[in-house]
């Protein structure tokens, strides 16, 4: 039984950060230092974990990061002006609207985030990114988990001409951008979902199968193929408090030829590639 390569995204996600810092540097010594401001609206928990991760990771790269804490009661209206206002501020580079927000605000969150400009949308998902990314257009900004999981692939393998891959998942935030980037390195791609018929049989024909669905351990070693590249997304919190992806880790061992661990795997490259658009918003705005 061959053995199972981990792909190792803590190592990625500090080798591409040391670059940005560099980036980060030469914008400090220009006395313009690249700037994120993060919107953060009521009290959930994760979110703050979230946030509070981000922010430590700006600071230890030497990007500025500007913090709005707004109530859990606060209004549509009045995170819209708070983003209007973050569009003009020269001074800020980089909006992020942290995701989700509460329930009283879920129909109008997609409003909310379209109102980002698109050259400070550093979590891609206004609908000019989307578009740039959907035609293959350079300059858009590129959705950090999708960009870092392909990182993370192309650490495997460079040239992924020809290759299968299957996405399990199809959402705007994951799945739709990911499906777009395996596109341009000329892979074969099907996207796959809760609709799909007999998804294990679709996934064990995958050379590269990429896992982002939220259930814990779904994907069995029976649905991979021989030496397949598994990328898992999904972040589970089991009933003893430990993480466990959407992909049976230790199942997989001896089928796949390599893998992410969760946690480890693409959790880092996300946070990497935030600073990442941030650098280039910053680039864009100041050149």
């Amino acid at each position: 039984m061959p053995e199972t390569q981990i792909i190792d995204g803590r190592a990625l996600a500090e080798a591409t950060r040391a670059k940005i810092k560099e980036d980060a540097d030469k914008f400090i010594k220009m006395g313009k230092p690249a700037s994120l401001a993060v919107i953060l609206v009521g009290d959930d928990p994760a979110s703050k974990v979230y946030v509070g991760g981000k922010i430590k990771a700006c600071h230890e790269v030497g990007i500025r990061s500007v913090e709005f804490y707004l109530p859990a009661t606060v209004s549509k209206d009045e995170i819209a002006q708070k983003i209007r206002e973050l569009n003009v501020d020269k001074g800020v580079h980089g909006i992020l609207l942290q995701l989700p927000l509460p329930d009283h605000l879920k129909d109008d969150q997609e409003e909310l985030v379209q109102l980002i400009t698109p050259k400070k949308d550093v979590d891609g998902l206004t609908v000019t990114s989307a578009g740039k990314l959907a035609l293959g257009i350079e300059g858009g900004m590129i959705p950090c988990t999708p960009q870092g999981s392909l990182m993370l692939i192309e650490t495997v393998r460079e040239d992924l001409t020809g290759l299968n891959a299957v996405v399990i998942g199809r959402s705007n935030l994951f799945g739709k951008p990911m499906a777009q980037l395996l596109l341009q390195e000329n892979c074969t791609v099907t996207t796959a979902h809760s609709k799909t018929k007999d998804l294990p049989a679709l996934c064990k024909t995958a050379d590269i199968l990429i896992a982002a669905v939220g259930r814990e351990k779904m994907v069995k070693s029976d649905w991979i193929k021989d030496g397949a590249i598994v990328i898992d997304v999904g972040i589970n919190r089991l009933e003893n408090g430990k993480l466990a992806g959407d992909v049976d880790f230790e199942a997989a061992q001896g089928i796949a030829g390599h893998i992410t661990p969760v946690p480890g795997g693409v959790g880092p490259m996300t946070i990497a590639c935030l600073l990442k658009n941030t650098i280039k918003a910053t680039q864009n705005l100041l050149t």
